[in-house]
């Protein structure tokens, strides 16, 4: 039964005037005669009745809905706890079982590990939802005379700290590198030269905080001394390196269903081998970002960021997003801050995305044969790199404003199955982007290659080409990153190719040279002896089977440095797409943006080449 009022009307007493604002009906306020004698409140009723409309078996359908979401409006809370203890106890009863029946494999280990990590962030979970607890500091509840002393506290235990570390190591280094490979001090050197560099050229050398350049420097080398330097860290960013190629290699499913095994498997074709593999990878990422565990892991690491580095919020999780997502994508976690940011903010946030690659093209270049191990471990040191060489380079000079971590991206998509096929359609432009990049470029490179031919060809000069003269150009570049002497020129010839081309084009040159060592490792293993073949200028030839190893092989050391300086989008073409990027989000900003995208560039540059520094100081080889 439903009830409506249509008018109400004041009746005027015996005394006094009749109140033409209190007069309302369907059609609002109208005018009122003075005359009206009465009051009236009129009704509707309507007879509305469930059974009228219900009957059977819809009636009873309407009831069991009806209690049902009542239930769960009522009890939802509740039942959703239940059904995660159910599933949370259901999986511990399978992880027992699992390592009753088998353990002491690979697979066993792995389920072990990942286990005890979901316990452990679980319970750290759970001890933040019971107690809610937020470390502040309220400079409201402190005196300014207190203030000002835990200021200098903090200052002098901040400078004690840096001390004691740059001691710790520099003693390290030299006694468990310098003393065994003295030939490593090339890269002590080569780091120092880039520091004094960019401190000369710094855009306001008396306004540099050494705090993040030195913790950014400090942490990129503890990082690389684990993995690096210790066979326990080294195996562990292996085995994590070989999941991420397993994982990355069902991507061949979608790939063997759509053109056929022969494209893929047998004869890997670029096309059909490695662009599937940015589809799958960018299609996981926009899963796992609906899911709000990209958010997660982001906010964690640009809050330690910010933490080590003093830097602000937004630019230490930019620095974060940018290990997992790409110099354009990143950008969109800190959107709300971009308007807002000083001019040394930006300038971090642009040497980040330079300084690092995507999730994405990174599983294109372990289909390569670049080692995943090493190119996971470069994508994590450049993050700490550029902040600490971006704040050299450009050092911080305006009051920023207040920013929070909270104020991050968020995905649009509505459920999983969303996020996926969203995910597959933005990987498209990626995918074409890439594939006609590439074509572009060895087109260009092809064409100036002949036409260096050609007029060195005037002159009775052979073999000019855009690869021969980088490899003198950059020569000091590969040299104080130390790489042997031998194959300084290969790595500066990468090193060209990436920073005017793009780093794909370079990536693809050394898989080639990766590839060569492997054949040649194989092929002196079987005939056992060194007058088995020989050089033929930069080529290797193998007479036994009849093969030649175009531009030779580079010594372990070598790959593993080249690896770690070719981890980032730092070159030419990149500089407009991402200037194009950024200034689609922060059109107010264009010009500042245009200002220092090629400072930006070169600095990102440097970050690769410090990774490369730091990757040839602590360089052991555990195969051998």
């Amino acid at each position: 039964m439903d009830s409506e009022v249509t008018s109400i009307e004041m009746k005027p007493a015996n005394q006094g005037v009749t109140n033409l604002g209190y007069r309302s009906t369907e059609n609002g306020l109208s005018d009122h005669p003075d005359s009206v004698q009465h009051n009236s409140i009129k009704f509707e009723i309507e007879e509305n009745s469930d059974d009228e409309v219900y009957t059977g078996c819809a009636r009873v359908a309407n009831k069991i809905q009806t209690g049902v979401v009542g239930t769960l409006s009522k009890h939802g809370s509740k039942i959703k706890l239940l059904f995660k203890l159910v599933l949370l106890l259901l999986y511990f009863a399978y992880f027992g079982y699992a390592m009753y029946y088998r353990f002491g494999d690979e697979g066993s280990i792995r389920l072990l590990v990942c286990t005890i990590l979901g316990v452990l962030i679980l319970l750290l979970y759970t001890f933040n939802r019971l107690s809610g607890f937020k470390f502040k500091f309220s400079s409201e509840q402190r005196s300014l005379s207190k203030e000002k002393k835990i200021k200098k506290i903090k200052r002098h235990t901040g400078r004690f700290l840096m001390l004691a570390v740059f001691i710790a190591l520099a003693a390290y280094i030299i006694y468990d590198v310098l003393l065994d490979y003295p030939q490593n001090a090339i890269s002590v050197a080569g780091l120092a030269l880039y520091i004094i560099i960019f401190y000369v050229f710094s855009k306001n050398p008396a306004k540099v905080k050494w705090r993040p350049v030195f913790w950014g420097f400090a942490m990129q080398y503890i990082f690389a001394l684990v993995i690096l330097r210790t066979s326990w860290g080294y195996q562990a960013f292996q085995w994590l390196g070989d999941r991420v190629t397993e994982f990355l290699n069902y991507s061949n499913a979608g790939a063997t269903f759509l053109f056929g095994d022969i494209l893929v498997t047998t004869y890997s074709l670029f096309a059909f081998r490695v662009l599937p593999v940015v589809v799958y990878f960018y299609t996981v990422t926009s899963v796992l970002y609906y899911l709000g565990v990209m958010q997660v892991i982001v906010k964690k690491m640009g809050m330690f960021l910010s933490f080590c580095l003093g830097t602000s919020p937004a630019e230490s999780l930019n620095a974060a997003g940018n290990i997992f997502v790409g110099m354009t994508e990143a950008p969109l976690m800190i959107q709300p801050f971009l308007k807002d940011m000083t001019k040394s903010e930006l300038h971090a946030v642009m040497t980040g995305g330079f300084a690092t690659i995507a999730g994405s093209v990174l599983g294109a270049y372990i289909n390569f044969g670049v080692p995943a191990n090493h190119l996971i471990t470069a994508s994590v040191m450049s993050a700490p790199a550029a902040l600490a060489i971006s704040k050299l380079a450009y050092p911080e000079t305006e009051r920023t404003r207040k920013q929070d971590f909270d104020k991050m991206g968020k995905s649009k998509d509505r459920n999983v199955i969303e996020a996926i096929s969203s995910g597959a359609s933005n990987s498209v432009k990626v995918v074409a982007a890439i594939a006609v990049n590439v074509m572009a470029f060895l087109c260009v490179l092809e064409f100036v290659n002949m036409t260096l031919d050609w007029f060195g060809d005037r002159v009775g000069v052979d073999g000019l080409s855009f690869q021969l003269i980088c490899s003198y150009v950059f020569y000091p570049i590969a040299y104080f990153m130390g790489t042997d002497v031998s194959d300084c020129r290969k790595v500066a010839e990468l090193v060209g190719i990436k920073t005017f081309t793009n780093e794909f084009l370079a990536y693809k040159e050394l898989s080639v040279l990766i590839a060569n060592k492997k054949n040649f490792t194989d092929y002196t293993a079987q005939w056992n002896s060194s007058a088995d073949w020989y050089y033929q200028g930069d080529d290797i030839v193998l007479p036994y089977v009849n093969q030649t190893l175009k531009k030779g092989i580079m010594s372990g050391k070598s790959e593993v440095i080249a690896t770690y300086a070719l981890c980032g989008f730092s070159n030419i073409g990149s500089m407009g797409i991402f200037l194009g990027g950024m200034s689609a989000l922060v059109p107010s900003r264009r010009g500042d943006l245009a200002q220092i995208v090629v400072r930006a560039m070169v600095a990102g540059n440097v970050a690769c080449f410090l990774t490369g520094c730091i990757a040839g100081l602590l360089y052991k080889d555990y195969n051998t």
